[in-house]
């Protein structure tokens, strides 16, 4: 009954329009006033040491790091080296599109911030070339969401801080499916582009490949700091996200000069205001999971669940679309700080690895960024094509569904997440 009145509470709240971070914070203190007797400073203890966690710093810092990425001309030379690389190929913008995204997440931790740094200077120029708007869109809007898999990842630090599962053994993990899904995506754009006979670029000197090299290799070296850091035990992952957002500075100010000192305060603000939007988002999630704890929810759902008989397959299929569907109405963070308490139990107990199951919901939230009607990537893309959403949704199908397939293969194949990490002996 308690799980009914809290749920239908949050629904009806939502369902007003209201946002989802406040949705949570007035379903937990109607709960808590009118059906418990826990005290108010307990909540008010839990608003504050619900986000002490020190993985928690992570996400400012690399939030800030894609930002100076992100206005420090880094996309613009990922590109060119791209472009370089595979621009001669069937599609050849198309894939560098692939390929520069797959790099740019390397660097962000962000989806939508990968969608405009790469978007934002590669639709113009696919339209000018002779590519259809919708061909362009569809790439950039289903690649931009390997900001998310590929690391550092803002969604995985989120997983972590729901599971107490380590962040660092998360990123490895990420590494093999972020490749493998890059691939994919540029194999549907390699075929669509060879079936309509879409443009091609002449094909690039290894001097011109050496130059594009040259002048993208400071952006590139951030992936060496990030994940090198973090594997050789140089620094944490949230130590790693600190180093990054200076790296960022420092490239996109002193090495690059794209980017002014009088610019850097905009960023700042910009990057703060992001930032507390997300932390209290994190706040009111920890609140809404302190209240199912506190009710005993997680482990009576999980009794629940494994009474029914449910074993791995069907459980991690029955994850799989219950997490689709609340895709479709909840925004990635949201939906990692709720149902990750709640599902975690239950994967222990079919023994699923936590780890595996962290790289399964990222995927899940990347698809559930790329359809509407809460798809952010949709909207990021059409402020840059100034296309319809519905319209967008059209542009995307090829890729989505190839997203669809590469889930089902994370989801039953646990090697493509631990293989990595289980290697490099983190596991």
């Amino acid at each position: 009954m308690s799980t009914l009145i809290i749920f239908t509470l949050l629904i009806v709240l939502m369902l007003t329009g209201m946002p989802i971070s406040i949705s949570l914070g007035l379903t937990v203190l109607t709960f808590f006033f009118t059906m418990t007797d826990i005290p108010i400073e307990s909540v008010a203890l839990k608003l504050f040491t619900g986000i002490e966690k020190f993985e928690i710093m992570a996400i400012p810092f690399f939030i800030l790091a894609g930002n100076f990425l992100t206005h420090g001309g880094v996309a613009r030379r990922m590109i060119n080296f791209a472009t370089a690389m595979v621009g001669h190929w069937h599609g050849g913008l198309g894939l560098a599109g692939v390929m520069a995204c797959a790099l740019f997440a390397a660097v962000s931790g962000s989806s939508p911030a990968t969608v405009v740094a790469i978007g934002s200077i590669l639709l113009p120029a696919m339209v000018k070339q002779g590519f259809p708007n919708s061909f362009g869109a569809g790439v950039i809007t289903t690649s931009g969401a390997l900001g998310i898999l590929i690391p550092p990842s803002i969604v995985m630090v989120m997983y972590s801080v729901a599971t107490n599962t380590s962040v660092g053994q998360l990123f490895m993990a990420g590494v093999v499916p972020g490749l493998m899904l890059a691939g994919l995506l540029g194999l549907t754009t390699w075929y669509r582009a060879r079936k309509y006979n879409y443009p091609r670029l002449a094909k690039a000197s290894w001097g011109q490949r050496a130059k594009a090299l040259r002048e993208s290799v400071w952006g590139l070296l951030l992936i060496v700091v990030v994940i090198g850091g973090i594997y050789s035990g140089i620094f944490t992952p949230t130590e790693a996200a600190a180093m990054s957002a200076v790296y960022a500075f420092i490239v996109a100010v002193f090495v690059y000069k794209d980017m002014t000192l009088k610019q850097v305060p905009k960023v700042l603000l910009d990057s703060a205001s992001m930032s507390a939007m997300l932390l209290y988002i994190i706040t009111n999630a920890v609140l809404f999971s302190f209240l199912m704890t506190s009710e005993n929810i997680p482990q009576s759902m999980a009794a629940w669940l494994l009474d029914m008989g449910l074993g791995p397959i069907s459980f991690l299929l029955m994850v799989n679309i219950l997490l689709l569907l609340a895709g479709n109405v909840m925004e990635p963070s949201s939906i990692v700080l709720i149902f990750a308490p709640i599902l975690f139990p239950v994967a222990q107990s079919l023994g699923i690895d936590p780890v595996h199951f962290g790289i399964l919901i990222t995927v899940n939230m990347e698809v559930g960024m790329c359809h509407p009607p809460v798809g952010l990537n949709l909207y990021v893309a059409s402020g840059i094509t100034k296309m319809g959403i519905t319209e967008l949704t059209k542009a995307v199908w090829p890729w989505l569904l190839t997203m669809i397939v590469f889930l089902g293969i994370v989801t039953y194949i646990p090697a493509v997440s631990l293989w990595l990490p289980r290697t490099l002996g983190m596991m």
